[in-house]
């Protein structure tokens, strides 16, 4: 039985990981982690806005991060004028398509559908390939449109720097996909608390009212 539940846990995990063909590594993120997640969305702006963009996150969210509305201008803003401003960028899809052959999709909710493991074995795992039309292949993700683009940041650090580098904009993307994830756990835990002591009065009234009834 304890293993039979084991499996239909592991199910999930193994069905994506089989999708691709290439097994999952677990990416080490933690949600509590603001450093990382600022880290993370410096890298993200840097690299990946140009071309993906995030229409569901406004800037002055960011402040989620610890980060302040003036270091969000000075730091991350470079595509739009005003910080309330979603972050959207200026490809259109017809761009997009000519460009990459498919328009590169939105990742405002991209950690929430494909998996914090998935990206981070995605971005860890691009290689050269002469035969694709961009020069690279992707294990997770093979005949990707999408070329390295991290792959000076990963030539010019040691494995670990680059991995950490990754982990930081899988953090990122993951509060991206769920901003209040963090705060709605902490009222989950809250009500449920408070639930149980109510039930701890309800019972104890069950009892008073009862103790007379044969």
């Amino acid at each position: 039985m304890r293993t039979l539940l084991a499996a239909l846990l592991a199910a999930p995990a193994l069905a994506l990981a089989a999708a691709g063909g290439h097994p999952l590594d677990r990416a080490p993120i933690d949600p509590r982690d603001l450093a990382s997640q600022q880290s993370g969305a410096r890298t993200f702006v840097n690299y990946c806005l140009g071309c993906h963009g995030l229409q569901y996150m406004r800037y002055n969210r960011l402040t989620d991060l610890g980060l302040t509305e003036a270091q969000i201008r000075d730091n991350l803003m470079f595509s739009a004028d005003k910080v309330g401003e979603t972050m959207k960028i200026a490809m259109t899809v017809k761009d997009g398509k000519d460009w990459f052959g498919v328009p590169p999709p939105d990742l405002s909710v991209i950690a929430r559908s494909r998996g914090a493991d998935w990206l981070y074995t995605y971005l860890r795992t691009f290689y050269r390939d002469p035969n694709a039309a961009h020069g690279w292949n992707n294990k997770a993700f093979p005949s990707a449109a999408m070329p390295h683009v991290l792959w000076k940041v990963q030539e010019q650090s040691s494995a670990m720097q680059y991995d950490i580098t990754v982990r930081d904009l899988v953090n990122f993307l993951v509060y991206v996909g769920e901003p209040s994830g963090q705060s709605r756990k902490a009222i989950g835990i809250v009500v449920l608390f408070v639930l149980g002591v109510l039930f701890i009065f309800a019972y104890a009234m069950k009892k008073a009212f009862w103790k007379d009834v044969r």
